[in-house]
């Protein structure tokens, strides 16, 4: 679970800011216009997240497997600070101080620690979380063919570097990303729908500092190959 989920928490940093002062391109068929309209925004939206705190409904559906749903909430800061709680129906936390990621699932009484650069799967993914990300440089991009008929604005975007493809939908007055769906190699394909964004607030360090449990069993992921 933890690596399906680590995609979207790249790409939060790109999406997650609304730009109030812009309007999008006129509606009717997209063109390389639009298109190059919409990354570059984008890119700003990224540029000018610092921080943000937001509420998730997550879906997983798994080849061979039944879905899941969870709940929670979630708040990032950069550089590659962020902090996942899941609420229901089983509690989770995920936790980044921006050089460790620690996973601690309460059921089991066990904290996972992994070095954050190996935690992200893919070169792309690592340097949208860790703040030097390129939506032109690292991703292949286009609109959505066919456009789910959601009212969104809703854009593929495809690692240059292979391994996962993501579409975001966002909204068309504010652009603030309202869903985001993931697609690995294997066909595993998590959705998130995100709602109550607030953008660039305070948040102290205390949330992304992360102290184990009194108990709890401490597994170190293995070094890669």
């Amino acid at each position: 679970m933890l690596r399906a989920l680590l995609g979207p928490i790249a790409m939060l940093l790109v999406v997650a800011v609304p730009v109030h002062s812009e309007t999008m391109a006129p509606s009717g068929p997209p063109v390389a216009k639009d298109l190059k309209q919409a990354l570059d925004r984008l890119q700003r939206h990224y540029r000018d997240t610092n921080s943000f705190t937001a509420k998730f409904n997550e879906e997983i559906a798994a080849v061979g497997a039944p879905k899941k749903q969870r709940q929670g909430t979630v708040s990032f800061r950069k550089p590659g600070r962020m902090r996942w709680d899941f609420e229901t129906p089983e509690k989770q936390t995920i936790v980044s101080d921006g050089e460790t990621l620690y996973s601690y699932d309460p059921d089991l009484n066990q904290v996972v620690e992994t070095p954050l650069k190996q935690a992200i799967k893919s070169s792309s993914a690592t340097s949208f979380l860790l703040g030097i990300g390129n939506i032109n440089r690292d991703f292949k991009a286009a609109f959505a063919n066919p456009a789910p008929a959601n009212g969104l604005v809703n854009l593929i975007l495809d690692a240059k570097t292979g391994g996962y493809k993501i579409e975001v939908g966002l909204d068309p007055k504010t652009y603030n990303l309202i869903t985001l769906t993931l697609t690995d190699q294997l066909g595993d394909v998590t959705r998130i729908d995100f709602s109550d964004i607030q953008d660039n607030v305070e948040l102290a360090d205390s949330l992304f500092e992360f102290k184990v449990p009194p108990g709890a069993d401490i597994v170190t992921a293995p070094a890669s190959p």
